[in-house]
């Protein structure tokens, strides 16, 4: 996103556009579309605590978005069909790797392509909603896991180096992310009784704002 990412005091975080974050300039909310509003004193932040939109901004809301069924070789409807096995050959998981982690990579993945579709990318989302079913034999939604995929495709650079972050996937030790992006969106992410596709652990809907002269 082309965007002044800014760290203001909770005071006045929503009340300003100036405030700034290390390595940057003072934010400039005459051009930038948006500016998130990042907690003081964290060089990579999971989320921002809110998002300043420009009052001419172009904004773009995705439908709620899940996994493909893409692995034919599980059970129809079952969670394990909506794992990507271009990501995971033969459906056979990385070590550590739950199933909610793996279908929220592949949702993240339909995220990204439904942003191309309209000329946007994961770098120009401001807000996400994301609703979470538990896996079946547990009594609660894997936020871990759904948190590490999180990270593959958002907020996985150093604000105050501007290196990438390294990632884990499941127990594995950190790599390289999937898609590197510094966008950190505002965000929500709850547990739900159901998801309207039967199988389905992940669903996500987004928020993006198309850049200026976009």
């Amino acid at each position: 996103m082309k965007r002044t990412i800014c760290v203001a005091v909770a005071a006045v975080a929503a009340m300003t556009l100036t405030a700034c974050s290390a390595g940057t300039d003072a934010a400039e909310p005459d051009t930038a579309p948006s500016t998130s509003i990042l907690e003081a004193g964290q060089a990579n932040p999971m989320i921002a605590q809110g998002v300043v939109i420009a009052e001419d901004a172009a904004i773009y809301k995705s439908s709620g978005l899940g996994p493909a069924a893409a692995n034919k070789a599980a059970p129809t409807g079952s969670p394990e069909s909506f794992i990507d096995t271009s990501q995971f050959p033969d459906a056979k998981l990385s070590p550590g790797v739950t199933i909610t982690e793996a279908q929220g990579m592949a949702a993240l993945a339909a995220i990204k392509e439904n942003l191309e579709a309209q000329g946007l990318s994961l770098d120009d989302v401001i807000s996400m909603r994301v609703f979470l079913d538990n896996a079946p034999g547990t009594d609660r939604a894997d936020y871990a896991g759904w948190n590490r995929a999180y990270r593959q495709y958002f907020a996985n650079t150093n604000l105050d180096t501007g290196d990438t972050e390294l990632v884990p996937l499941g127990t594995a030790a950190p790599a390289a992310p999937l898609v590197r992006n510094p966008a950190r969106p505002s965000r929500f992410a709850l547990e739900v009784a159901s998801l309207p596709v039967p199988g389905w652990l992940v669903e996500i809907e987004v928020d993006a704002v198309f850049p200026v002269g976009g």
